[in-house]
């Protein structure tokens, strides 16, 4: 099982910050570090010293680590025209030496629009899909070929498609709990489907609608990699997971209820129930950046026991 650090900058991060985190991820022997791409704060706090681009963060960390994966959980199709988004990805993705993955979103966070002049459109997953088919066309187009696009939300006009991603297919990221268009559009598009924060026995169904879909689509359903993300909060005795719980203003019972929290040991009992409905890869959402003791507490005493 694949374990990622997934940070929430918006809650209130440096550039610094998020590089400290990174290169924890990087020499504890994590699979990659992913960020959110987001520009307000979201509840109580005041979010300083303010939010960080996405990309331009994934650009400095590319340069700035050499083994770890790096990618969105996910990017807003409201935030970056389809062309530009895939002009970014792929230059990150030279810059780190084909290391880079894309989740992309609808986006949800009509506030975060409204604080910085972003149109918020009501409908969004038609925006969705159709990046997905301009950003994947763009990259698969061979190189002295153009691109052409004409939909209902974007027309591209004999696109040089440049520039290349390193990879040859650089993976993509589909999630969500739609019970029908979501699947659909991972079953078409993504390499890997994500939930993210799922409530007790929703990983099972899912997945498997996400299977279904694929088989209907004349796809092999093992195709995908098939994740969840989760919040941790994972303490050698009690008093250290409630003492991690306050301090990213959660209830200690909850978190262990709706997250990975508890013991190693326990942690590594939930990992295992989530591998046997599929799960191969978790993202460890780290909310407390300053943590940097919780990522070793896991990569010393959870992750050598996962399967």
């Amino acid at each position: 099982m694949d374990l990622r650090v997934f940070t929430e900058p918006q809650q209130g991060a440096s550039y610094d910050d998020l590089l400290r985190v990174a290169r924890a991820t990087e020499d504890l022997g994590y699979d990659a570090f992913f960020r959110s791409d987001h520009y307000l704060v979201m509840g109580d706090g005041d979010g300083l010293p303010g939010p960080t681009d996405a990309w331009t963060t994934l650009a400095g960390l590319a340069r700035e680590t050499s083994r770890i994966r790096l990618g969105t959980l996910v990017s807003s199709v409201t935030f970056r025209p389809p062309g530009v988004l895939a002009i970014q990805v792929a230059q990150v993705d030279q810059m780190s030496g084909g290391r880079v993955e894309l989740g992309l979103g609808a986006g949800w966070f009509a506030a975060e629009h409204a604080a910085y002049g972003i149109p918020f459109p009501d409908r969004r997953f038609g925006l969705l899909a159709e990046q997905l088919e301009v950003i994947t066309g763009l990259w698969q187009t061979p190189v002295g070929q153009t691109f052409s696009h004409q939909g209902e939300h974007y027309t591209i006009t004999d696109s040089p498609a440049l520039p290349k991603p390193t990879q040859a297919r650089v993976p993509v990221i589909v999630g969500g709990h739609g019970p029908r268009r979501t699947p659909a559009l991972a079953a078409r598009y993504a390499t890997e489907f994500n939930l993210g924060f799922p409530a007790a026995g929703e990983v099972p169904a899912q997945f498997a609608r996400v299977r279904t879909a694929c088989e209907e689509a004349g796809r092999p359903a093992d195709d995908l990699v098939y994740s969840v993300a989760m919040v941790i909060g994972c303490g050698r005795d009690d008093a250290e997971v409630e003492r991690r719980a306050a301090a990213i203003g959660r209830d200690p019972e909850q978190l262990r209820a709706d997250g990975l929290a508890g013991s190693p040991a326990q942690l590594v009992d939930r990992l295992g129930e989530l591998a046997e409905h599929g799960t191969t890869r978790v993202y460890l959402q780290l909310l407390d950046l300053t943590d940097i003791d919780q990522l070793e507490l896991i990569a010393a005493e959870v992750a050598p026991h996962l399967p």
